[in-house]
């Protein structure tokens, strides 16, 4: 399905007459979050129609069983999933006793739109009932920032051609079952069931994990905008609780209802003291008011902006896609609470399980980094810290040894929870991305008491395992390192892929490094270290010999560095030359034809080349990309970005240009044909990385930042800002000439096109 029906805006995301066939795609690009909750965009009202209903909170999770037939050992015992919380937002509306219900109604001037400058979601449309009435409704929904456990919808009916009788039944329905369980098990227990004038409480709790969740709501009506006071009766279910409030409505009024929504839970409160802080809260939220909550929550997201955002001249759709990722990517994470990370689907969907993979050390890390304070970013680096105990528990239970660690591919509390053999035990590259970030961090932060605070024992136990997991090869008297996947998932048990044996020696050559300078300049962090890890000499000088005689396959005849053993023996077909019928081959091939196809799924080897672009000269870069790109699928949704990054490298700015609206659209133009599950959070950190590590050239080597902007021919011009310490600086690029600008006191060097300027405070400086 091409999302065609998406009206191209520079800051909204606008979707003009109903079609229910679009709902449960809709109710995932308009999905609404704060960074410690969120949710899809379901209808308030009732909807008989087909819909995925999904409300999150960050944190909580259940460990759903493995489903395999046939166990191995050193398994995870369960998948971690997200779970869709109690629903709060649903507000029944009969008319004369019918139901409004927009699968069973005429629908006429449907508007949804996101209002991303706002962070408010809109929606209005008119109805006619089965009896002849027509009513008018508008909704306004947000997850608040200035209460970010407070959620607030104003829901309006006007009667358009009848006079007769309204009933608003706003509810709670904890009994909402998550669309990923592999048993069909409902993961909650209903502890309590609680009314209040005008409000209602659930109390539940996580089955196995005992995370205690309050979820609460409170509602205000409003004849024509004046105060309207309702009698109400209630209705109490196994797991729900409802109020109905009737009364008469004249042709031509309107009558509103404010709800506020909340979720206070365990893992902020004590449990027995959830109802009470619930209430709390709601009553904040009331005194505050709707209007003013709605104000603020605009201010919020104006401050956000004034740093993220990038703007984008000449290509209306191209500004709504690089807008979009921004906005879902700040929905998604705050950086307020180390206990958190963020789930490839966000708040948008159960797919993956919700839980954090690689991927924010990959791509996330550097957009957090630049568009906010490094304690953002280095927040997701402590989530890995506090989480090491359980990454070397991971590596034990797959016989490694002294304190080596592995850290998951997919987690929630720092357990390996992925499913599947080949991913769990072989894609061990996510190992090196640990490491990578911490020195993205710090050498774009300047922020070198991380390592001996904290990242050095993450350091030393990743090199461990990186150690023993490489083996001696007498044929080829180097060390390889056989049976693995790597970032390539179109290709299991494979030996010596290059990406994988690249970041292993390069992980520990980055550990000896830092153990001499912590050594010789933080002597007290040295010596705890060293008696906690109980590191050796002889233990450095045997990772050194692994790293020195790291082996890579390398093929002569193409001067390239192969993806890994073998892969020249494959029947090289090129995908130009693959059938359309055929495509996408995740959907169409069978596993087994796709394992011994050249096809790649995202960028492997070029994911080494982007990563170590400092390592390798450009005409080696180019000679990589135009070997490995023909092969490329890009059925991953990380795919795109990294090849848009190199494209511009290289100066092939049409592909570059191809590429980023790939990424930037995958879910507004639903590439993949999967939006209705869920939007790929995760890769729109590499919508923002096309921009200013593509587009924009921005490099960071050696504490230099740099920067080598270009611009595709279908724009008029581009901007973004970063922080960079302590400065902001904004770079603009159009047609004919680039400017930076300091809007900061702090002087800024930089190189542009390899010409060194020093930028003062306030000022601009064209090039």
């Amino acid at each position: 399905m091409n999302l065609d029906y998406i009206l191209p805006n520079k800051w909204s995301i606008i979707e003009e007459g109903f079609d229910k066939k679009n709902v449960t795609a809709s109710e995932s690009i308009f999905s609404i979050g704060n960074g410690v909750m969120g949710q899809r965009a379901n209808f308030e009202e009732t909807y008989t129609g087909d819909t995925f209903q999904g409300s999150y909170i960050g944190g909580i999770y259940y460990p759903d069983k493995t489903r395999v037939g046939w166990w191995k050992n050193g398994y995870p015992e369960y998948f971690a999933k997200v779970l869709n919380a109690p629903n709060w937002i649903g507000i029944n509306i009969a008319i004369n006793n019918i139901q409004l219900d927009l699968n069973q109604c005429k629908v006429s001037e449907f508007k949804r739109e996101l209002n991303m400058k706002e962070g408010v979601l809109y929606r209005s449309f008119q109805a006619e009932l089965s009896n002849g009435n027509q009513v008018k409704v508008s909704s306004t929904r947000f997850i608040s920032r200035e209460l970010n456990e407070i959620g607030a919808i104003k829901y309006s009916v006007t009667a358009l051609n009848f006079s007769g009788e309204i009933e608003f039944n706003p509810y709670l329905d904890a009994g909402i079952l998550n669309e990923d369980s592999n048993y069909d098990e409902f993961f909650w227990e209903i502890l309590q069931l609680k009314e209040g004038k005008q409000e209602a409480f659930i109390l539940s709790k996580t089955l196995k994990t005992d995370f205690y969740v309050s979820t609460g709501m409170k509602v205000e009506f409003a004849l024509n905008g004046m105060p309207l006071s309702l009698v109400s009766e209630i209705e109490k279910q196994e797991k729900s609780i409802s109020y109905s409030y009737k009364t008469n409505i004249n042709k031509g009024e309107t009558i509103s209802m404010v709800k506020y929504g909340c979720y206070i839970q365990s893992m902020n409160y004590p449990k027995e003291e959830l109802f009470e802080f619930s209430e709390k809260i709601l009553q904040k939220a009331s005194l505050i008011g709707f209007n003013v909550l709605l104000e603020k929550q605009k201010e919020a997201w104006a401050k956000i902006w004034e740093t993220a955002d990038i703007v984008i001249e000449g290509d209306v759709k191209a500004q709504q896609a690089i807008r979009f990722n921004i906005f879902q990517l700040n929905q998604t994470y705050s950086g307020e609470d180390s206990r958190l990370n963020i789930g490839p689907k966000g708040f948008t969907g159960e797919k993956y399980g919700g839980s954090t993979y690689w991927d924010t050390e990959a791509y996330c890390i550097p957009f957090y980094m630049s568009t906010k304070d490094k304690g953002v970013a280095k927040n997701l680096l402590l989530y890995r810290y506090n989480q090491l105990d359980k990454a070397i528990e991971n590596a034990t239970k797959l016989g490694f040894s002294n304190g080596a660690a592995l850290f998951p591919m997919v987690t929630m509390n720092g357990e390996e929870c992925h499913n599947e053999w080949e991913i769990t035990f072989e894609e061990i590259h996510r190992n090196g991305a640990m490491i990578y970030a911490i020195y993205n961090y710090v050498n774009y932060t300047d922020d070198y008491s991380y390592i001996p605070e904290f990242g050095m024992e993450v350091i030393i136990a990743v090199a461990r395992f990186w150690h023993q997991r490489a083996n001696f090869s007498s044929a080829k008297n180097q060390y390889v390192i056989l049976g693995v996947t790597g970032p390539n998932e179109y290709e299991n048990n494979v030996n010596n892929n290059f990406y994988t044996n690249y970041l292993a020696k390069w992980c520990i050559n980055y550990a000896l490094e830092n153990i001499d300078i912590v050594a010789d300049k933080y002597h007290k962090d040295y010596e705890r270290i060293i008696t906690k890890t109980n590191l050796s000499k002889k233990e450095l000088q045997q990772w050194e010999q692994v790293a020195e005689n790291m082996y890579f396959p390398y093929s002569k005849a193409h001067d390239v560095y192969l993806q890994q053993d073998g892969f020249l023996d494959k029947h090289l077909v090129l995908v130009k030359d693959l059938p359309k019928s055929e495509r996408p081959i995740n959907q169409k091939w069978s596993w087994d034809r796709i394992l011994r196809s050249p096809y790649i799924k995202q960028a492997d080897v070029l994911q080494g080349i982007y990563f170590f672009e400092n390592h390798f000269d450009e005409e080696t870069i180019k000679k990589h990309f135009d070997f490995y790109e023909p092969f490329t699928v890009h059925e991953s949704s990380l795919s795109p970005c990294v090849h848009s990054i190199l494209a511009a490298k290289i100066h092939k700015m049409d592909k570059a240009y191809e590429m980023y609206l790939r990424t930037s659209r995958l879910d507004l133009d639903d590439y993949n044909h999967e939006v209705h599950e869920g939007l790929h959070i995760t890769s729109m950190a590499g919508t923002w990385l096309s921009n200013v590590q593509g587009f924009g050239g921005m490099r960071n080597y050696d504490g230099k930042l740099s920067f080598a902007p270009q611009i595709p021919k279908q724009w008029k011009s581009y901007s973004f800002k970063i922080n960079f310490r302590g400065a902001t600086l904004k770079v603009y690029k159009d047609q004919l000439e680039c400017k930076f600008t300091n809007e900061s006191s702090t002087p800024v060097e930089i190189l542009v096109h390899g010409k060194k300027i020093t930028i003062t405070s306030n000022e601009l400086v064209t090039v």
